[in-house]
């Protein structure tokens, strides 16, 4: 028979678990949250057992924020990482045996910790707590850092872990209030007598006070304990060092030239970050004081007398600081008169002259596709520029009580196939019933999930963030529909216009980078870490994510990750114009890699092919939307890094898409609309279409990933005919570098002739086609690599074969002897006609040829009626070379054969 329920045994409990006891369960919530002075006022006894429980409970009882006060957040190198950490130093000391003579007296912990070496060294510690918050430290080492050192670290570990073997006593107040005069008097000449060196002046000072009866120490009830913990005015917050957080931010920015200081500089604000989610209110106390030391840097004046613009690190370190004040200022559970404290800082820093300025043409309060506005006489007003802080005062307009926005948050569903409208008059559910979040422009709304995140709101940021990519998909969905009715004429029209100025991608808010690592910390592991950004350049590591189900279910039964791989396919192939800026620009660029860097995490499994094939369609479907629509604006971001992303990725499983993909990002219309086509005989140089377009800074950069993305597609295709002739044709419409395209064709060519592996003739037959292609691109340009061409394309040629060596001599004469590019090859060609300056110059860059090969070359090329008739002619004319009839001889610096009519 089994026992009645009240006496079973909970499962998973182990036989000697023992449940708090009433007094303790009501003492642990005393602790944390009223001061000991309350206790006191509230209740006229309270008993010494209760007093203890109390005491015994206020101190802090997680090593997480030991942890967090004592380590600054970065990795050192191996070998050195116990030695500068604080917090392993100082578990390595607890383990040690290295904390004695442990006591607690009131809400004051005090002990010693010996450092051992040689010789060994013993330090005193103590630290005072209230409400489970470390509200002071010392420590006899003295040092000077922004968090604890190693012994307070041993010290409260050793409270933590070994609890019950500490020595308790109630504040010393209590003790004393039990003696009488004459044990007063006793224990105060003791006191003074094994002290008589520190404490005998203090002491006889008191003592005079006392004795007058007006002083002011008579006029005060009562005296002070140190040991009582803090009144219930005090602050209750943990202990942290402004001044030494102050002198190290100072010296960091002096050294902000090394690469060691910006990182540091970057793990404090990750600390920062860490505390918000700690719901720590130092983070917003330590970001204050980090502003004002960025704020004194002597580097900004300078800079601004100068009129030159802050170095990339700097600026790096400012838009961390800018898009770290929006996140406090969004505060969920900050008080009114605390927001408003922070919003009168900001103003006040907004308003100074040096407050660096914020980079690109990013709007503030709505989409970038709102016009400039325009004065009475119709010329546009130039909006001012905006500070770093700017967002951050626009953000402490908004607040949380949004009645819709409360049901987001709190995760209220609505029936599917009915809308309902909010108070704003905007749609807060689509047809199936999921929320939608309208209230804010798209970057803003992003802002509040990382607010949440970073607050400690993971649950929250999660709903609203699924929220606003259920707005995203609704409202692509109606630019969809109506696109069909515009496709005809966009087509006809040839060209576009950007329905969004405003980038997500680079934005100083980081949308897309937000919501990714929002659903993909969702989807980690308990026992992994959040998934920051990879590092540019470093090896990527697959990460087990988990396909976690969307909060509140969904239809489709869809995971957090492939809502976080929906999201970053669609920031990426937005159609968004290129910002103004090199440093606006830059940083396009190197979020559009981290972005792409995370999505390298993932391991492509069924479920995300299926939505990379699905975004893949839509954004070749997308229209003026997509940065891969069938018509782009001239001046829109191109598209190369990504497409050579999903090309990789969608190659495996859908090649034809792939190909499909990568050759519609080939584009590069801010290039295609001013070059030039390559048959005709004027041709620009590299440098002089940068200067064209001085607001492309990156231009270059651009083209660099044009052909790495073009170079993927010729070595994939390799064996295959019709991919490969389709792969030349988008790179001759699109590719306008010479450079660039010599290299690709060098690539081509190695690609096409591996070590041990009959050669592609069709790849080598394309590798061909580009060198000359090159040649003529640079028939006019003084270039001394034409000779470098001229080299290699011989030596493509033979590698294919002889009939390919006389097509590529009947087009020499085209494309190698022109009297402009003659003249400049030497000496002897300006007294040469071109004809024996061309046998010349092929002759010679061939030495190592067999005779045969050097007799085709010179009768061929000497024979100019022969080379324009024709390549049967020039076969014909190449046999006869090949006969025992045919000799050479030397004559002066030239070497001629004596059977050309030319040269007789």
């Amino acid at each position: 028979m089994e026992p009645p329920a009240s006496k079973r045994r909970c499962p998973g409990l182990s036989p000697r678990y023992k449940p708090d006891s009433l007094l303790d369960l009501s003492a642990k919530k005393v602790a944390e949250t009223w001061a000991f002075e309350q206790v006191e006022e509230r209740f006229s006894r309270v008993p010494e057992p209760v007093q203890k429980r109390i005491v015994f409970w206020s101190f802090p009882r997680s090593e997480k924020e030991i942890c967090m006060y004592s380590s600054l957040g970065y990795h050192p190198p191996e070998g050195e990482r116990d030695s500068r950490v604080p917090f392993n130093r100082g578990l390595q000391l607890l383990q040690s045996g290295a904390v004695q003579r442990v006591l607690q007296v009131g809400f004051h912990l005090s002990g010693s910790v010996t450092e051992p070496g040689e010789p060994e060294r013993t330090y005193q510690v103590s630290i005072s707590f209230d409400r489970c918050k470390i509200t002071s430290v010392s420590c006899g080492c003295e040092n000077r850092d922004i968090f604890y050192c190693a012994h307070v670290v041993a010290l409260s570990l050793h409270r933590i872990r070994r609890a019950r073997t500490v020595e308790l006593r109630l504040p010393i107040s209590e003790t004393l209030s039990q003696m009488n005069r004459d044990q007063l008097q006793k224990f105060v000449q003791y006191l003074i007598s094994e002290h008589h060196t520190e404490v005998l002046p203090t002491a006889q000072r008191l003592a005079d006070e006392i004795l007058q009866l007006g002083s002011e120490i008579n006029r005060v009830h009562g005296a002070p304990d140190p040991t009582a913990g803090a009144g219930r005015e005090d602050e209750n917050c943990w202990h942290l060092d402004e001044e030494q957080i102050q002198e190290q931010v100072k010296q960091l920015l002096s050294n902000g030239g090394y690469y060691g200081a910006s990182k540091q500089l970057q793990s404090m604000f990750s600390k920062v970050r860490e505390m918000l989610r700690m719901r720590d209110s130092n983070g917003a106390r330590m970001l204050i004081l980090m502003t004002e030391q960025f704020l004194e840097d002597p580097r900004l004046a300078l800079w601004r007398q100068q009129g030159a613009g802050m170095t990339d690190k700097c600026r790096q370190l400012w838009d961390e600081l800018g898009a770290l004040w929006v996140c406090v200022v969004l505060s969920p559970h900050c008080r009114p008169e605390e927001r408003e404290s922070w919003l009168e800082l900001l103003r006040r820093w907004n308003a100074m002259d040096i407050c660096p300025l914020e980079e690109g043409n990013y709007s503030l309060d709505g989409p970038g596709a709102q016009t400039a506005p325009q004065s009475s006489g119709g010329v546009p007003v130039i909006a001012p520029r905006q500070t770093v802080f700017a967002r951050a005062l626009k953000a402490g307009e908004l607040r949380w009580n949004d009645p819709h926005l409360q049901r987001v948050l709190n995760g209220d569903t609505c029936a599917s196939g009915t809308s309902v409208k909010c108070s704003t008059d905007k749609l807060s559910y689509d047809p199936q019933g999921r929320p939608l979040w309208l209230g804010d422009h798209f970057p803003v709304a992003c802002a509040r999930v990382d607010a949440l995140r970073s607050h400690g709101y993971p649950l929250q940021a999660l709903r609203l963030a699924v929220s606003v990519v259920n707005t995203m998909r609704l409202q692509r969905q109606h630019q969809m529909e109506g696109l069909k009715q515009q496709r005809k004429e966009l087509q006809m029209k040839g060209s576009t216009t950007l329905t969004n100025l405003e980038g997500w991608i680079g934005h100083p808010l980081d949308p897309i980078g937000c919501l990714c690592k929002t659903f993909l910390e969702a989807s980690l592991p308990e026992d992994e870490g959040p998934a920051p950004y990879p590092e540019l350049g470093g090896e990527q590591r697959k990460v087990m994510y988990q396909h976690v189900p969307v909060p509140g279910g969904s239809p489709s039964g869809e995971s957090l990750l492939c809502l976080a791989l929906e999201v970053a396919l669609m920031g990426l192939g937005q159609q968004r114009a290129m910002p103004e800026g090199l440093y606006a620009q830059d940083k396009l660029v190197r979020s559009e890699e981290q972005i792409i860097g995370l999505l390298g995490t993932l391991e492509m499994g069924e479920r995300l092919v299926q939505v990379l094939r699905k975004q893949a369609m839509l954004l070749l479907e997308g229209g003026p939307f997509s940065g891969f629509g069938e018509v782009i604006y001239r001046e829109s971001v191109p598209m190369h890094t990504f497409a050579r992303f999903l090309f990789t990725a969608l190659l495996p499983h859908d090649s034809d898409l792939a190909y499909r993909i990568a050759l519609r990002a080939m584009r590069l219309p801010v290039l295609e609309s001013v070059v030039p086509p390559h048959g005709s005989d004027i041709m620009p140089l590299d440098s002089m279409l940068t200067s064209r377009f001085p607001r492309w800074f990156i231009l270059g950069h651009l083209e660099t990933r044009q052909c790495e993305l073009a170079s993927a597609m010729l070595t994939t295709a390799k064996g295959d005919p019709k991919w490969l002739h389709t792969v030349l044709a988008s790179i001759q419409q699109h590719i306008h570098s010479p450079a660039l395209l010599f290299k690709l064709a060098q690539d081509a060519c190695k690609t096409a002739t591996p070590p041990n592996s009959p050669p592609d003739t069709t790849l080598l037959n394309i590798s061909l086609e580009l060198g000359l292609q090159v040649m003529r691109m640079t028939l006019t340009t003084l270039t001394w690599r034409r000779r470098e061409m001229v080299r290699w394309l011989v030596s493509c040629a033979t590698e294919i074969g002889m009939i390919h060596q006389s097509n590529l001599l009947f087009t020499s004469v085209f494309l190698f002897c022109k009297p402009l590019h003659l003249t400049h090859c030497s000496p002897f060609c300006r007294r040469t006609s071109p004809y024996q300056c061309h046998a010349e110059l092929v002759y010679s860059l061939h030495p190592h040829r067999s005779d045969q090969h050097r007799r085709c070359v010179l009768h061929v090329s000497c024979h100019p009626p022969a080379l324009q008739s024709g390549p049967q002619t020039t076969r014909r004319a190449l046999l006869l070379c090949t006969g025992p009839g045919f000799t050479m001889r030397d004559e002066g610096p030239t070497k001629l054969c004596p059977t050309c009519p030319d040269f007789m």
